[in-house]
């Protein structure tokens, strides 16, 4: 009774994970629950996984690279690596280089968010489309990511599962040897193949990419009108959500702040619907000096568009620009929005952003600047970076270094050495300790946590028994290889809809005892299964392919054609290199 209950868990997890009706950490949340009531697991079982030391590595990891990020010594090394090479085949493989070996130490989406805004700036100067490099970048983040121990969330998470199994966690390098093999074949491939596999997608301008459909029309305010003394950002026209783009006083234009007032005379520049035309023209007070149909400017000398990218740990994800107050907080008027490379078609105060959205914004010269070393998002296509927090960032890059020498040589605990560059961090000044817990991956630790504790419910009920006794029966004989393999094969499969970590997780419990069957050594299938997970180029929805969806131009056929078959070599250099470093 309690296998079929578990196992049946375990399908529900997976379908609810893939359909993302529900967000991972309820999700995960909720199964503990059920768990713990009916008796499958203990609830110090049901915790455990929450109080292991690699849960308080990445906490730490995520602190220490929020702080390399916010004081812009993150932005200043990948846009100053990035500008050094000029040919651009070079500057693929490069560019490629430089990624992965920042993800060894960084979390992947974070290197991939980044370094996106730099290339598609380079790619400019030496007119090559991004397409050609994008899905590249997002490849390098995420194989460069199998060379440490630190340098995915899944491989922190198989190392504190096996540790809690009773075998030895990860070493800091023990992966090294085989994520390079990895990294060198993504850049050898892309470097031959990615003329012929990849896209070549022109930009265009900004009104032909986002398709702006809204009338632009220019509005006079008489002395009579009610608008005269009203606050620009909460005024009559945008209680009816038309927005002034720009106020042309005395001759002189400029974008309305928080603070700007309507005074008679005023010509205001407004984007909105012809609905909202005609109420324009019916209301005293206003006239309609022309109308036409989104033939925006191109910027000028004072005012200048500017595209930004919506990364992973910004604080307007899932909360739309009316809530988040963004003109009010950043000064910026958001014109258009892209989600996966196509426009979106709502209402754009009230579309919850995601992550990977690219924001089409205009705004003085002056207010691009101010907002470059934003948390929030990244500016695409741009090289300068403001190192407000210089020495602070070479500090935290010190400590952290520190922190990997200490835990590698064994002369701290690695949790202890990164809890401790955390909080030197924090107390630098480096990173403020409110967003420090911010900046932490919260539902990330939650399923990490969750899913170790879904393991000991696999061992307890002895579904993880049961699964492994059928797999056995139907591949045993043709060996331990065989069944490694397919062990791969299926965690590749299942990080298509669920994320890296979760799909190894759920896989992992069967796959130890499985090896024990088999008399194989189960430190083999775990890493076998860890790898596997990160050299699943597929489909675009690790988040680091979703970043460069839609500044790529991409469509979900171009990741397939790469990433298929680079998945498949992957696949066979794992099955090669895997039993020959650690043994069957």
């Amino acid at each position: 009774m309690e296998i079929a209950l578990v196992i049946g868990l375990l399908v529900v997890v997976i379908i609810l994970f893939a359909s993302e009706k529900f967000s991972v950490d309820v999700v995960t949340i909720g199964m503990l629950v059920l768990l713990t009531l009916f008796g499958i697991i203990s609830p110090k079982e049901a915790f455990e996984g929450f109080s292991s030391d690699f849960i308080i590595i990445l906490a730490s990891i995520f602190i220490i690279s929020g702080a390399l990020s916010e004081t812009g010594l993150l932005d200043k090394l990948g846009s100053q690596m990035i500008k050094v090479v000029k040919s651009k085949t070079l500057f693929v493989g490069y560019t490629m280089l430089v990624t992965g070996a920042l993800s060894a130490f960084m979390n992947n989406t974070t290197v991939t968010a980044l370094v996106t805004g730099p290339v598609i700036g380079m790619c400019r100067k030496l007119d090559l489309s991004p397409s050609k490099v994008l899905i590249p970048v997002a490849f390098a983040s995420i194989l460069g990511g199998t060379c440490t121990l630190i340098g995915t969330s899944t491989n922190m998470a198989v190392s504190g599962y096996i540790a809690q199994s009773g075998m030895e966690p990860l070493y800091f390098f023990e992966i090294f040897w085989i994520g390079l093999v990895f990294l060198v074949t993504g850049v050898v491939f892309i470097l031959i193949f990615y003329k012929k596999l990849l896209p070549n997608y022109q930009h265009g301008g900004y009104n032909e990419r986002y398709e702006i459909a809204q009338y632009l029309s220019e509005v006079v305010v008489s002395a009579e009108s009610s608008l005269v003394g009203q606050v620009a950002f909460y005024s009559d026209l945008a209680k009816q959500e038309i927005r002034i783009l720009k106020i042309i006083r005395n001759k002189e234009a400029f974008i309305p702040r928080s603070s700007t007032y309507i005074q008679a005379n005023d010509i205001l520049l407004v984007e909105c619907s012809i609905e909202d035309v005609i109420k324009i023209k019916e209301a005293s007070g206003l006239e309609v000096l022309a109308d036409t149909i989104a033939q925006k400017e191109e910027p000028n000398e004072k005012v200048v568009m500017a595209e930004l990218l919506i990364t992973p740990s910004s604080k307007l994800i899932n909360r739309s620009l009316k809530k988040s107050r963004f003109r009010q907080n950043y000064d910026l008027v958001v014109l258009a929005i892209q989600r996966f490379g196509e426009p979106v078609s709502q209402k754009i105060g009230d579309i919850k952003l995601r992550i990977g959205d690219t924001l089409l914004v205009q705004g003085t010269q002056e207010d691009i600047d101010k907002n470059r070393n934003s948390t929030q998002f990244s500016v695409v296509g741009d090289f300068k970076v403001n190192m407000f927090k210089e020495k602070k960032g070479i500090f935290t890059a010190i400590v952290f270094l520190l922190a990997i020498i200490a835990g590698t040589f064994g002369w701290t605990p690695l949790s202890i050495a990164f809890m401790a560059a955390a909080l030197l961090t924090v107390l630098s000044g480096a990173i403020h300790v409110d967003r420090a817990y911010e900046i932490i991956n919260w539902k990330l630790l939650i399923l990490i946590g969750g899913m170790t504790a879904f393991g000991s419910a696999m061992q307890n009920s002895g579904a993880s028994k049961y699964l492994a006794e059928n797999i056995t029966n139907l591949l045993g004989d043709f060996g331990p290889m065989y069944v490694l393999g397919g062990f791969v094969i299926l965690v590749i499969l299942l990080t298509q809809p669920m994320s890296n970590a979760a799909a190894a997780l759920v896989v992992l419990p069967v796959a130890l005892d499985t090896a024990q069957m088999l008399n194989a050594d189960p430190r083999t299938f775990a890493i076998g299964i860890m790898l596997g997970a990160s050299v699943s180029l597929i489909a675009p929805f690790e988040p680091s392919c979703i970043l460069v969806f839609g500044p790529g131009k991409y469509k979900f056929i171009d990741f397939l054609k790469v990433g298929l078959p680079l998945t498949l070599l992957l696949f066979l250099i794992l099955m090669a290199l895997v039993p020959f470093f650690w043994r069957l």
